[in-house]
């Protein structure tokens, strides 16, 4: 995939809508969303004293061990990009953005494009325009918004730790290109949290490149149904899926390229659980790590 490059240097909520906020269950539900991110990542042999049996592949583990350890260093050098978004999903109140995003340190800067294959109305582009001038204005507030929207990211992303013990994979096996193994919970590892216990309910596959030792995609499913306090909590239904694939732009970066998410139950107290998204990003370009969030809006304002 080319990229291009720029000179110059986590979601941002619309003052019309809710923002992206993966909340814990939510994250936990969707495992692709912790694979595509930094995180502080384990290794699998963290977990050698989790007992296992034959449904288990050793070759899978050391292939899991490498991938873990590869995307760990490559999210301590990750660059910064710019690029364009196409979502549906409860964010989007169901409609078809098309945005152009401004990856910060602190976060996400959006600018919304189009809605629905349409042009924007004159009043929506000055409605955008004025959310990015109020960024503009008060920088901090965006970034303590995007703070908080990084460290629930961060704790999901901890949840990555777990894969090593957590589930069972399958023999390793060649699949378009890619190195394929299927993964199922491990029974022998008991749940500590309501987060693992939905993450544990996963099973699927993941699809790895075999040069680079890198996470091209993952699949899950739930299989059964997940009830958290009896039900009374919350219970995500059996069929409830996601995939999100990436693409290699350049080393050590592979960015996000689509997402599909469809979550299926209830919630009671769980509040910012995305339920159904479907994103596709493209016409990366690579921007300095170092743009401040007014520069970021400036770049996000520009054609």
């Amino acid at each position: 995939m080319a990229v291009s490059t720029i000179n110059g240097n986590s979601n941002q909520s619309r003052s019309s809508g809710t923002s992206t906020k993966i909340g814990w269950l939510a994250a936990a539900s969707t495992l692709c969303l912790v694979s595509a991110f930094a995180s502080p990542f384990q290794t699998a042999n963290a977990a050698a004293d989790i007992p296992r049996d034959s449904g288990t592949s050793s070759a899978a583990v050391q292939i899991v061990d490498t991938l873990v350890a590869n995307e760990d260093l490559a999210a301590r050098h990750r660059d910064h990009y710019t690029y364009t978004s196409i979502e549906r999903s409860e964010r989007t109140g169901g409609h078809l953005w098309k945005e152009k995003v401004v990856e910060t340190d602190v976060g996400k800067i959006r600018m919304l494009l189009a809605q629905d294959g349409q042009s924007l109305s004159p009043e929506r582009v000055a409605q955008e325009r004025g959310r990015l001038a109020a960024i503009v204005a008060d920088p901090a507030a965006f970034a303590r918004k995007s703070q908080t929207v990084k460290d629930d990211e961060a704790h999901a992303l901890q949840m990555l730790a777990l894969v090593g013990r957590a589930f069972l994979f399958s023999e390793p096996r060649e699949d378009e290109g890619f190195i394929r193994i299927d993964y199922s919970p491990n029974p022998a590892y008991q749940t500590q949290s309501i987060e693992e216990r939905v993450l544990h309910g996963m099973s699927g596959s993941m699809f790895i490149d075999p040069q680079r030792m890198r996470l091209h995609r993952l699949e899950g499913r739930l299989p059964e149904d997940v009830t958290i306090g009896f039900g009374l909590l919350a219970t995500i239904h059996a069929g409830s899926s996601f995939s999100t694939t990436r693409d290699r732009l350049g080393e050590p970066d592979w960015k996000t390229t689509q997402v599909d998410t469809a979550i299926n139950g209830r919630v009671a107290f769980f509040k910012s659980i995305a339920k159904n998204e479907h994103a596709e990003h493209s016409n990366f370009v690579r921007i300095p790590n170092d743009l401040t969030v007014v520069q970021a809006v400036a770049l996000a304002e520009q054609p």
